[in-house]
């Protein structure tokens, strides 16, 4: 089945270059599938439309071939998906794309937490962890200690994977550090480069290799590493911390950390966003009579005034005794339902005054 591009990129048949940049960006950042709510199919989609609709000539092909034109060849043929998210996660390695003048490190670097990768030498593993956190751990933030085994600098060639730091040109790429490669398409040559799989970009090799990493230039080691968790976290939601990861050979830069917090529940305080709920069970006559009682919250023990004649079930907020907001300073609310509690057994004065009161329309 054909696909209609304008209306994957929410554009008009007779909108500019430009225009059809912004939709891209726009939906990109919406679908990409690194991204909470992201779609992995609806942003290939969005990539392949993008790819025809930026270059003046396939876009002209594009509409003069109309429903022929995937038939034809449309997406540029050969193009691997894993080696375009490799660039648009800004990863060495991958292949590098024409995207019509669009950089796919600044498209795609808030997206990481900004910061981005040479498209020169791979840069070192990301490594993804899990930390469990109390419930008032999340709340308030902490900091945590753990223990990563990765890839460092090889202490005894200062990460150059040669000794004495003596290099030589590499024969694969000729001392460009890419290896290039053409494909031919329907539409014309479409070209790519990849790190060089020899030299890992750097355009050198050692003449010896350092016998402590074999010329790799890292080593495996234990790292201790402090963690500090911000106040206001909730579970699934993760930490990138650059250059934390694993150290990238040759000296090339490093991988990124990921923590991903996993946070465990709590007998009292129920979380709902930055809210929190909690239950209080009062007696029939606080109910009735009305009273003050102490609340549990937080941050401490707060006073919540009963008024008379409330209900069971009944919801009081305490106004910014919830959580921490991420990313600002304001805090969500507790919301406190109160939960009558009918005695099953009653003294037999308690019946004669419950029977009285009955009498009398209570």
């Amino acid at each position: 089945m054909s696909k209609d591009y304008y209306k994957i990129l929410d554009v008009d048949k007779t909108a500019s270059q430009d225009e059809v940049k912004k939709a891209f960006r726009k939906l990109a950042h919406q679908y990409h599938p690194d991204k909470k709510g992201g779609d992995e199919a609806k942003f290939k989609e969005i990539n392949e439309a993008y790819q025809v609709l930026s270059k003046p000539e396939k876009r002209q092909k594009y509409d003069q071939f109309g429903s022929s034109f995937e038939q034809m060849g449309g997406f540029g043929g050969g193009m691997d998906w894993g080696d375009f998210m490799h660039a648009a996660r800004g990863q060495g390695g991958g292949a590098s794309f024409d995207m019509g003048g669009i950089d796919l490190g600044d498209l795609f670097g808030d997206i990481f937490g900004g910061g981005r990768r040479s498209s020169g030498q791979q840069g070192g593993e990301d490594l993804h962890f899990q930390i469990d956190l109390e419930f008032k751990e999340a709340a308030f933030g902490t900091e945590k200690t753990v223990q990563v085994d990765k890839d460092v600098i090889c202490k005894k060639c200062d990460g150059s994977g040669a000794v004495d730091n003596k290099l030589k040109t590499c024969k694969t790429c000729d001392g460009q550090g890419q290896v290039r490669r053409v494909q031919n398409s329907f539409f014309g040559q479409f070209a790519t480069a990849s790190v060089c799989p020899d030299c890992n970009g750097r355009g050198q090799l050692p003449e010896e290799a350092c016998k402590e990493c074999n010329g790799s230039g890292v080593t495996r080691d234990k790292m201790q590493l402090k963690i500090k968790i911000p106040a206001g976290i909730d579970s699934g939601e993760t930490i990138r911390l650059i250059g934390k990861g694993g150290a990238g050979k040759y000296n090339s830069s490093a991988g990124d950390l990921y923590i991903t917090v996993a946070v465990k529940a709590d007998q009292n305080f129920q979380r709902d966003g930055y809210n929190v709920w909690t239950e209080s069970k009062i007696t029939f006559t606080q109910a009735v009579l009305g009273d003050k009682i102490k609340i549990e919250t937080l941050d401490g023990e707060v006073t919540l005034k009963i008024p008379s004649g409330t209900e069971s079930g009944k919801v009081f907020k305490l106004k910014g005794r919830g959580i921490k907001h991420l990313r600002s300073n304001s805090h969500g609310d507790q919301l406190v339902r109160v939960i009558v509690d009918i005695p099953r057994k009653l003294s037999r004065e308690q019946k004669k005054i419950l029977e009285q009161a009955k009498k009398e329309g209570l």
